[in-house]
């Protein structure tokens, strides 16, 4: 009686599912990183609009006090106040949010916001950022 012989497993598909598992793997380091950056730049600008709230409401002690007011929010947010400074009735400020892990090497988040008193005449500056 003869045997036959079975057909040699040629591993085909270990391959291809590794293969899969791989661009998965991939596909989902994409989009931690995209959400990660997405996140870093919504921080930046809460940091920005509260740290330009918080100038505003001390401008009354002077620009000194109210920058350095400013920078303890934006610390405190863990991100950093890179300028402040107030145009007329408002206070302008820009602050920078460092992007977490591997992202840090393509350098922080920037936004900018811009505050004023509730009873200052009207400007026309809006909330911008980049």
């Amino acid at each position: 009686m003869s045997r036959r012989r079975p057909e040699p497993d040629t591993g085909s598909a270990t391959v291809w599912a590794a293969g899969a598992i791989a661009s998965l793997l991939v596909v989902g380091a994409l989009v931690w990183a995209l959400g990660s950056a997405v996140l870093t730049r919504q921080r930046a600008a809460n940091a920005a609009d509260l740290a330009a709230l918080a100038a505003a409401g001390h401008v009354a002690r002077g620009a000194t006090e109210a920058c350095g007011h400013a920078g303890r929010i934006a610390e405190r947010m863990s991100a950093r106040l890179r300028e402040c400074r107030f145009d007329e009735w408002d206070a302008l400020v820009v602050v920078e949010a460092p992007g977490p892990g591997l992202l840090a090497g393509f350098g922080p988040a920037t936004a900018r916001a811009r505050a004023g008193p509730v009873d200052a005449p009207a400007t026309n500056g809006r909330k911008e950022s980049n």
